[in-house]
């Protein structure tokens, strides 16, 4: 297929807004947010009007369940979860413009606009509903405030929305001897009134949305294959609002008790981000450049079990608010969306105590070594697995070897033969060698083509293969600097030699620019070791291009070791540390569309 892009004036990226009731783990980088840094990081080399949001999703059964069991107050929980996990994106080298709360009055305000714009253009529908009620509690029950034994497979410890023992997805009415977990005792069905949003109205114009979508920007296969399956299904209709005391508030009259479901609220977190991010910059409009305005483009940053909210349901209430305003919302223009991350062979998982937390992980190793391995192990089209051993051999034998050692040699070369200053090369021209292998013509030819070839793949959302466009040039300047000996150059052959050392610290100008949206902690390094004003991203992408950016005769500061290696021992102990387990059964059916937290 031929993808026609089309020229913006601006780009909104949000990435996927992590759930508050638990702290970030490797997957969740993979799947959502190292894509988007590196996207948002890349666009701004590129000298790109772009702002990064995001922000946590603080509503929902399990923060209230965790609230309980810990004897404290859902807002307690998020508090403490936003808290840590904006540390650790703090600490991994995230680069979020903002990142704001869904439990903010902004948000609120926005969710319950939205929520009466499509009620009173009769939009939503309201219909009676059969659910679990708890007389001793005098309340209805959410889907995970009921336990029972599971009609599959008889576990006697299922949920009310799904059994973990043979992965079955449920609905509190279909458990066999279902007892509530706030009282323990059985609960009786009830009716209740709840509002509804009309999914399969919108199903033609969301098909359209995107196929034309996918025409612009070359939507992931992963995606579209996962949007036909929805559409080949037959949209349904969604309840909007659900019997539950923490949440936003349902503003009408006789609905005072119930909440916004949060797969409503939550999508939403992004538009009340964007507006915190508007009224933070003292411009409390700006916002609507970015939603209002179709000349943005919008890309949200997501992974595959979000799929069905981000390419189906937040369009389809953007197109009915579209439906009956002058203001009109953008749609996404794409949707990345990885697959995910395994951990030493077996999904990530809390209650089993496998995987490794973000800050867990921060606390022993410097953060561009996760980004690094994480970068070239994406799950970008099918699922990946994170390894201590794969993790070693990276740090070591690419990140160390072969990216330090290239820039330690040469700044180390200058320091002990040219006074700590880029050498002069006056014969350009006559020192300007042709021939095979790594020579000057060579590695100009690297140098003038990374920029383009990783940029090709960046603006595709393919980052795994634009890093490896990039780390192939200092491949190649490691053996452009063995190739050309200057250690014995300095005394038989001045001139080339100086010209190997200048071309060298230029290729390290364009390292540091190049990789700075996947090792940002780095390259700021050898910015300050080449004594350059600003950053990386300050000089600008299409600079790496450049040879000549480096003055003759720039004083340099001393080297530093960038990457240390990762002995074994420290491997070994912390494969020694993961509990013995097996792979628990899993369901192969799709998860149900009406559940969200």
């Amino acid at each position: 297929m031929i993808i026609v892009q089309k020229q913006f004036k601006r780009i909104l990226v949000t990435a996927a807004l992590p759930y508050a009731n638990g702290k970030i783990h490797l997957g969740h980088l993979a799947g959502a947010y190292l894509p988007s840094d590196i996207y948002v990081r890349y666009q701004r080399s590129m000298k790109r009007n772009v702002i990064f949001i995001c922000g946590s999703d603080e509503h929902g059964v399990p923060i209230t369940i965790t609230a309980e069991q810990e004897g404290t107050t859902p807002q307690a929980v998020v508090d403490r979860y936003h808290a840590l996990n904006k540390s650790a994106f703090e600490q991994f080298g995230m680069s979020f413009d903002n990142y704001s709360r869904t439990s903010l009055p902004l948000h609120h305000e926005t969710a319950k606009e939205f929520f009466l714009k499509l009620h009173g253009t009769a939009v939503l529908k309201e219909k009676k509903d059969k659910q679990l009620y708890d007389a001793k509690a005098q309340m209805f029950l959410p889907d995970r405030y009921v336990e029972g034994t599971c009609p599959i497979c008889q576990n006697p410890e299922a949920r009310g929305d799904q059994c973990e023992q043979c992965g079955t997805f449920l609905s509190p009415t279909e458990l066999l001897n279902p007892r509530s977990k706030i009282t323990g005792e059985t609960p009786v069905v009830r009716e209740t009134a709840h509002w509804y949003f009309p999914l399969g109205d919108f199903q033609k114009e969301l098909e359209q949305y995107v196929r034309d979508a996918d025409k612009r920007d070359g939507w992931k296969e992963n995606v579209l294959k996962y949007c036909r399956g929805w559409f080949k299904e037959g949209l349904q209709d969604r309840a909007v609002t659900r019997d539950l005391q923490w949440g936003v508030k349902v503003p009408l009259k006789g609905f005072e008790k119930k909440v916004l479901y949060v797969w409503f609220d939550a999508v939403l977190g992004y538009i009340s981000s964007t507006k915190d991010w508007a009224q933070h910059l003292g411009k409390p409009d700006e916002w609507k450049k970015y939603w209002l305005d179709d000349s943005t483009k919008y890309v949200a940053f997501i992974g595959k079990d979000n799929v069905v909210f981000h390419c189906i349901v937040f369009p389809a209430m953007l197109m009915a608010w579209n439906r009956h305003s002058n203001e009109k919302y953008i749609l996404p223009e794409n949707v990345p969306a990885n697959e995910f991350l395994n951990f030493e062979g077996q999904k990530f998982s809390k209650s089993r105590g496998w995987g490794i937390d973000v800050d867990e992980f921060l606390a022993e190793f410097p953060a561009d070594t996760l980004r690094y391995t994480l970068t070239m192990n994406l799950p970008e089209s099918r699922d990946a697995d994170f390894t201590w051993k794969d993790f070693q051999a990276r740090v070591n034998n690419e990140l160390a070897d072969i990216l330090g050692n290239f820039i330690n040699r040469t700044l180390t070369f200058a320091h002990r033969n040219y006074g700590g200053k880029v050498p002069a090369t006056p014969n350009f021209d006559r020192l300007y060698r042709k021939g095979k292998g790594a020579t000057d013509d060579a590695l100009l030819i690297e140098i003038g083509t990374t920029a383009d070839a990783a940029s090709h793949h960046f603006e595709r959302y393919r980052f795994r293969e634009g890093t490896q466009d990039i780390m192939n040039l200092a491949r190649f300047a490691n053996k452009y600097f063995n190739d050309n000996e200057p250690w014995l150059t300095i005394k038989q052959n001045p001139e080339r030699c100086a010209m190997t050392i200048n071309l060298c610290l230029q290729t390290i100008r364009s390292l540091a620019i190049l990789l700075e949206p996947i090792l940002p902690f780095a390259s700021a390094t050898i910015w300050k070791m080449l004594n350059l004003k600003g950053s990386p991203s300050d000089a600008g992408w299409e600079s790496a291009n450049s040879i000549s950016e480096l003055k003759e005769s720039h004083h340099l500061n001393q080297p530093e070791i960038l990457f240390t290696k990762i002995e074994d021992t420290m491997i070994e102990k912390h494969r020694s540390q993961l509990p013995i387990m097996t792979e628990p059964k899993s369901s192969n059916s799709t998860p149900p569309i009406h559940d969200q937290h």
